[in-house]
């Protein structure tokens, strides 16, 4: 069965819409800059998503786009005045970065209360991506209505997720700095357990020969049919391109018959991704502006 993410999406879109229009009536807009340190027509296709959900939803939206990969010490000076300005309420920058940008350090010149996607070790926020693959998880195994398109909510379904899933053997395929580690420290902090392979895994089909739930995040095709037990759930939030089309770590066509639920790409839980790093964006707003905002 395909997980309905659209259905998903089109509820959680309305959810954050309606938390900007209340956020406006006190004079308070969530402002979401986002940094783009070389040209690339594929990241430009992804901040034109952003961008698109935030004129959706009522959120200012402001792009800073380098042609050509700036100095350190330039791409820091952008950081520290956006990170100063205390209109702007939420900084990303977008991955990967240029070779001579590549460090965590870089986020150290963006606030906590400003680092929505999870980057910092002791960041208030949980990365977008992780959540994404929560709530199909939630979808999957805690939604008794099947019109119930919550999203998730660490406190109040954590618990019940982690009761849901106890024994079942959990794959994540990928470490990646923004794919399979968001999704493993998700599950992490709900002490879920899982093993995490990658490229450099001896004989990984074994691993998804035995598993309940496949989460992939490698954008290569990994899975196929033999390697699959009957029932499995399979998540991907990778994405790969197959001659002109883009696809996922699976042909969905030789799974379907064989998965209990997967999710479609693109268009699955990406979109869901993206509307995770929106409700962050309004929650680090709110957090900005605590003395004239109540919580949501």
């Amino acid at each position: 069965m395909m997980i309905p993410c659209n259905d998903i999406r089109q509820a959680f879109e309305k959810h954050l819409k309606l938390q900007v229009q209340e956020l406006k009536q006190r004079g308070i807009t969530p402002y979401l800059v986002t940094i783009l340190a070389e040209d690339s027509p594929e990241q430009l296709s992804f901040v034109e998503i952003k961008r698109k959900i935030a004129e959706k939803i009522g959120a200012k939206f402001e792009f800073v786009h380098f042609t050509k990969p700036p100095s350190f010490e330039k791409f820091a000076g952008i950081l520290k005045k956006y990170a100063s300005d205390p209109k702007v309420t939420g900084i990303i920058i977008q991955q990967p970065l240029p070779m001579c940008l590549q460090t965590d350090s870089i986020y150290n010149y963006i606030s906590l209360s400003k680092e929505i996607e999870g980057h910092k070790a002791k960041s208030t926020f949980l990365p977008p991506l992780g959540l994404a693959v929560l709530t199909a998880m939630k979808y999957v195994y805690l939604t008794s209505d099947q019109h119930d398109h919550e999203i998730f909510d660490m406190k109040k379904d954590g618990i019940e997720l982690r009761k849901a899933v106890k024994g079942k053997n959990i794959v994540i395929a990928g470490r990646g700095a923004t794919g399979g580690k968001f999704i493993a420290r998700a599950l992490s902090l709900l002490n879920i357990p899982f093993l995490n392979v990658s490229s450099q895994t001896p004989e990984p089909e074994a691993y998804y020969k035995e598993a309940d739930i496949i989460i992939t995040a490698t954008g290569k095709k990994i899975l196929s049919p033999e390697y699959l037990k009957p029932g499995v759930v399979l998540l991907n939030v990778g994405l790969r391109k197959q001659g002109e089309k883009l696809t996922g770590d699976f042909d969905e066509s030789e799974i379907k018959n064989i998965a209990a639920f997967y999710n479609k790409t693109p268009g699955g839980l990406g979109p869901i991704d993206v509307l995770y790093l929106y409700q962050n964006l309004i929650d680090a707003t709110c957090m900005q502006n605590v003395h004239t905002t109540t919580s949501h």
